[in-house]
């Protein structure tokens, strides 16, 4: 018995294919490039803008300073015990993808995800020095590496790194004084983390935005597979009208069948009785002897042109439907509208439309305002958490005190009765100043007029706090032989600082335990 040939798995693994898109014009491609140079341009310059804190803070507009625990944003200072306020922008940048998302789609990922803003840059350096599309392609098939092809693919790639070591020069400005950072990085003074930091993100810039792209998108993130739960039915997408372009057809097709229908129907004609058959009409109710018919009349507004998929960032085609890979770009937009103003056709086979707009047009009916789409129940109840959570932060930053204190009563031992009888507690205690001066801090007690209060290595009971810094010190409590608080197991105090300057308090409530504890 013969031997049958055994038949080769398929391979799951499918190579990538490069994309080249397509150079644009149209009102989104320019808000993409608006939205780039902003966005790059407070990347690149936020560091080196400075604001005058007072002596000895620094100076950087912006800066989150991990040695001495502090996030700087202009006039805002945060401390490590107030991070409940990045915790609060995080919410509201969270409560803001949601927003959007519901409303308009992967807005975000098509205009300001940094993924999306660096690509666009190094397809704006690639098509600079490469050519447009067909040049690029052309140059990407070309297999035998001559002098010309090296020379652009060396200047892309020295162009491509170049920025991405800007990238990652400026990310690590926003932890130290930019300045100082930049002559210590150029000198070899710097801090070897900070070489590390700009080597891995210099090496992920220049993979991620010249090489992945649109691999990033479809693999490494995870919105695109979040994104179905933010959607509905009146979420505002980028959709092709299909029932408007199809059948599709390319306008010289159209006339080349319809003149061929005509010549069909003149010799059938001709031959008479008996003769060869009337040729079938290429598109139902066009006359055969009506070419501007055949021409305008059952074909859709579609002549499948591809410049759809030809701009696409992603290399899809939208005219398939909704899928995991569109990024709401809108750049399909721009290319058809063209492509329909040339042909004679009104704008909009592809538009920004929801699943209920095809309904009511498919139907012969208006679409729906695009302001219905965007305020409905479900965006305004995202519009209204991210406005509380906004106010609260507001109201929680303009509350806050300039002077803390907190209080931690040293356990072992609980008291110690003195020589003379006196029952002594011990506290520690943490003074913060955030102001851009140092300033006097007056310390007392509340709680039993027996209770004396002295600090450790301080005559009196007043100690300066550093400008913008904390101050530990030590605390005693005393209470007299035979007073009430000597001999309760506990006694509640509270414990008040007070700045001298502008009379500002705060306070903290311990207890003082007496001899009744033993």
């Amino acid at each position: 018995m013969a031997d049958t040939p055994t038949e080769t798995p398929p391979s799951l693994y499918a190579a990538r294919e490069p994309i080249f898109p397509k150079k644009v014009y149209g009102n989104f491609r320019n808000l993409k490039w608006a939205i780039m140079a902003v966005t790059l341009g407070i990347y690149y310059l936020t560091p080196w803008i400075r604001w005058d804190r007072g002596p000895n803070l620094p100076d950087q507009a912006v800066l989150i300073d991990l040695a001495n625990r502090r996030f700087y944003f202009f006039w805002i200072e945060i401390w490590p015990h107030e991070f409940y306020f990045v915790a609060g922008l995080l919410v509201m940048a969270g409560l803001g993808l949601f927003l959007f998302t519901s409303a308009l789609g992967r807005v975000w990922c098509g205009y300001a995800c940094p993924q999306t803003v660096w690509t666009d840059l190094f397809i704006l350096v690639e098509r600079w020095i490469e050519g447009d599309r067909n040049a690029r392609l052309r140059l990407h098939r070309q297999k035998k590496w001559d002098l010309r092809k090296a020379r652009l693919r060396l200047i892309k790639w020295i162009t491509w790194l170049l920025i991405a070591v800007a990238t990652g020069g400026a990310w690590v400005f926003y932890f130290a004084d930019a300045p100082t950072l930049l002559v210590d990085l150029f000198t070899l003074n710097a801090h070897p983390v900070a070489y590390t930091t700009v080597a891995i993100l210099t090496a992920t810039t220049f993979v991620f935005g010249g090489f992945a792209r649109e691999q990033i998108c479809i693999y490494a993130c995870p919105w695109p597979r979040i994104q179905a739960a933010m959607l509905d039915e009146d979420t505002l997408t980028v959709a092709y009208r299909e029932w408007r372009g199809e059948p599709r057809g390319k306008s010289n097709v159209r006339r080349r069948d319809a003149a061929k229908a005509a010549a069909a129907e003149a010799d059938s004609r001709a031959a008479g009785p008996g003769g060869a058959k009337y040729a079938p009409t290429p598109y139902p109710g066009v006359p055969l002897n009506d070419p501007v018919a055949a021409d305008q009349g059952e074909l859709g507004d579609c002549i499948d042109c591809m410049a759809c998929v030809n701009v696409c960032p992603m290399g899809i085609d939208i005219r398939d439907g909704q899928q995991m890979e569109c990024i709401t770009c809108a750049l399909c937009i721009d290319a058809c509208d063209d492509i329909m103003a040339k042909i004679g056709k009104p704008r909009g086979l592809i538009d920004y439309m929801a699943l209920t707009d095809e309904q009511s047009e498919r139907a012969g009916n208006a679409a729906r305002p695009i302001l219905r789409h965007i305020l409905r129940p479900r965006t305004l109840l995202y519009t209204g958490l991210w406005a509380l959570v906004g106010v609260g932060l507001i109201f929680a930053l303009f509350i806050r005190p300039e002077i803390e204190m907190t209080v931690a009563p040293v356990r072992n031992p609980t008291f110690v009765t003195m020589s003379d009888g006196t029952i002594r507690n011990t506290y520690e205690v943490r003074l913060l100043n955030k102001h851009g001066e140092a300033r006097p801090f007056v310390l007392s007690v509340t709680g039993d007029p027996e209770i004396r209060l002295s600090l450790e290595g301080i005559e009196g009971d007043t100690i300066t706090v550093p400008a913008d810094d904390t101050t530990n010190q030590r605390v005693y409590l005393e209470a007299p032989a035979g007073s009430q608080a000597a001999q309760s197991a506990r006694t509640d105090v509270r414990l008040w600082v007070e700045d001298e300057a502008n009379g500002e308090r705060a306070e903290k409530n311990t207890v003082f335990n007496g001899k009744a504890e033993r």
